[in-house]
């Protein structure tokens, strides 16, 4: 098959991916649908198709994160969480459940640890100016470890009755998405992350391939990283806030996505973002609605499940490689 129609016939079917993925969702749960009941159209407008919206902008998010932070490390090992980002959201939250906060609280202390920490590492790896791609990897490393510490000791010192909604929140959770941004505000801000991104397609591909190449080509390269640096920061402190610490959807994805368009198509940003978008969103549908049923009436953390999901996924693609 042709490259350009098997890249076409991807994105297609990622589209009807996603829409499959968002019928599902909503279609399935512990209360079966009657459309003729009031009850049930309530379930599905107020609880279920919120919460699928909710987790379809922060999967895309996370994908788009983690396609972008390739890029800017040139590293196909770098993800969402590689910068520090979700160690700083992570202290903020628990902070505010160790506190007893409640409401808007939470995805607004998320946020702000998460802002914070990004902050940080561009403050710090940015030095006298001269920041590269392993000083800023470094320290968003420090910083991650750093976090993870203040973690520890906050869920060590936490009373026992808030260490289970700290440790949902540590491992994925999207049944408190409505308290943050509006699922529509969410899926705007995943739409403005893309639009923002992708007119610089052809300038991603060069920087890609070699910063040096790029320069020599009239890329603004200290303008573009940074650029790549704040959306992919922003989109994963988002994502974060939202749903809270969800693994392996940034870093398998992409190569998820290259994979299935070819190797020559596949490194296109072009495809390669959108198409990350699209099949990020369904995964993390997927992995939520299967959190919220498998066991039904005990939900499980959805990042448990996508890191069940991702482990064997990205050592199948180390052992193509």
């Amino acid at each position: 098959m042709p490259t350009r129609r098997r890249a076409l016939l991807v994105l297609l079917s990622l589209i009807v991916a996603s829409a499959a993925s968002l019928a599902l969702a909503v279609a399935v749960g512990a209360v079966a649908v009657d459309w003729s009941s009031a009850l049930s159209r309530q379930v599905v407008f107020e609880l279920r198709l919120p919460r699928a919206l909710a987790a379809f902008a922060c999967g895309g998010l996370l994908a788009l994160a983690g396609a972008l932070m390739q890029v800017l490390l040139r590293n196909p090992l770098a993800d969402p969480y590689v910068l520090g980002v979700s160690g700083g959201a992570s202290v903020g939250a628990l902070l505010a459940i160790l506190l007893g906060l409640a409401g808007l609280a939470v995805p607004g202390l998320a946020f702000a640890g998460a802002l914070a920490a990004m902050l940080l590492v561009f403050g710090i790896a940015h030095g006298d100016g001269s920041w590269t791609q392993t000083r800023l990897l470094l320290t968003g490393v420090v910083v991650a470890a750093g976090c993870g510490a203040v973690v520890a000791l906050i869920l060590t010192l936490a009373p026992e009755q808030k260490l289970q909604g700290m440790l949902f929140w540590l491992m994925g959770d999207l049944s408190q998405a409505n308290q943050g941004l509006d699922p529509l505000a969410l899926l705007a801000v995943l739409f403005v992350a893309l639009a923002a991104t992708l007119p610089f397609a052809r300038e991603l591909n060069l920087l890609a391939r070699s910063f040096d190449a790029a320069m020599a080509l009239g890329v603004a390269v200290p303008f573009l990283r940074r650029m790549i640096y704040v959306v992919a920061s922003l989109a994963t402190a988002i994502a974060v806030t939202t749903a809270g610490a969800i693994g392996f959807v940034g870093l398998i994805v992409p190569h998820l996505v290259r994979l299935a368009i070819g190797m020559n198509m596949g490194n296109d940003q072009r495809l390669l973002l959108p198409a990350s978008v699209l099949a990020g969103g369904s995964l993390l549908v997927l992995a939520d609605t299967l959190a919220h049923t498998i066991a039904a009436p005990v939900q499980l953390p959805v990042g448990v499940l996508t890191a069940l999901i991702g482990v064997p996924v990205f050592l199948y693609l180390l052992g193509r490689r």
